[in-house]
């Protein structure tokens, strides 16, 4: 008797651990690691899909919190994701509607508000699958995708033809330039939410972050935090996307819940996302958890 007692605990336990192991529990919610300062940054990603890593931290001087994503650019299973439309939507409805596992706004454009539907201009490249969609901004820097797989930063001015790109999002300026922080960002104090994108060395790794701002617990970062930032996690060059109330970095759920993960805010209204131009996606070709 005390025999069976004994294997039936066994059993249990085998069937508790088999069961645990398989069940798929996000990292997102968990709570951020501290750091002191930026520099003292060194992010543990953690599995959010196949081929996509979660970062979640918070920085006490200067006071930060940020959320980022590693993509390996290289996983079978992932795919850029950049829609064709001319009309605003806020990043969780492009996340949703289109079967996304995250994305997060890119392009500057011409109307604020969190209505969607509007018809807007891009002020800045954006091409979808091979598709011109919206013309380049010389003044501007881009990120690019190519059909052969590889990915760069580039000024949008050097854009002479879309025939090799497969999707492209335009941004405002580069802030990291070859694992140092670009020229142009040494001299400004400026702080505000920020969206931001970086390219490894070897172009296996996409980075997407945002910083929060203009709230008590996040201040908002200078593009020269955002640039020490992005080199942190292993960029070599990064850009500056569109930023303030536009900041968004939204992510699908394991249980298929969309929403923002940092506070987007509008109008001085936290969590009010502002519907917004061209975003980027990410696709996983493997089915949900």
């Amino acid at each position: 008797m005390k025999r069976l007692r004994f294997l039936v605990v066994i059993v249990v336990i085998i069937i508790l651990m088999i069961t645990t192991s398989c069940r798929t529990v996000s990292p997102v919610g968990q709570q951020p690691e501290d750091f002191l300062t930026i520099e003292a940054v060194k992010p543990v990603w953690q599995d959010f899909a196949d081929g996509v890593g979660y970062f979640h931290a918070k920085i006490n001087s200067p006071k930060l919190e940020f959320f980022a994503l590693q993509i390996d650019l290289n996983a079978p299973s992932i795919e850029i994701f950049v829609k064709n439309n001319l009309y605003s939507s806020r990043v969780s409805s492009f996340v949703r509607d289109n079967g996304l596992i995250a994305g997060i706004n890119a392009t500057p454009f011409n109307i604020v508000s969190t209505r969607e539907g509007q018809p807007l201009e891009n002020t800045g490249i954006v091409i979808s699958n091979g598709q011109l969609i919206a013309p380049v901004i010389t003044r501007y820097d881009a990120l690019i995708f190519y059909k052969d797989g590889t990915a760069a930063i580039i000024n949008q001015s050097l854009i002479d033809s879309i025939e090799n790109i497969q999707n492209a999002i335009g941004g405002f300026h580069q802030v990291l330039l070859e694992a140092n922080p670009a020229p142009r960002t040494l001299n400004s104090e400026v702080r505000h939410p920020r969206s931001a994108a970086g390219i490894s060395a070897n172009g296996q790794y996409l980075y997407l972050l945002v910083i929060d701002g203009r709230r008590k617990g996040s201040i908002g970062a200078t593009e020269q935090d955002t640039a020490l930032l992005l080199r942190s996690f292993g960029s070599w060059n990064g850009i500056n996307l569109d930023g303030g109330g536009s900041s968004a970095l939204v992510l699908r759920f394991p249980n298929g819940k969309v929403r923002a993960v940092n506070t987007p805010i509008h109008g001085g209204i936290r969590r009010l996302e502002r519907a917004v131009a061209g975003s980027l996606g990410i696709i996983s070709k493997l089915p949900p958890p």
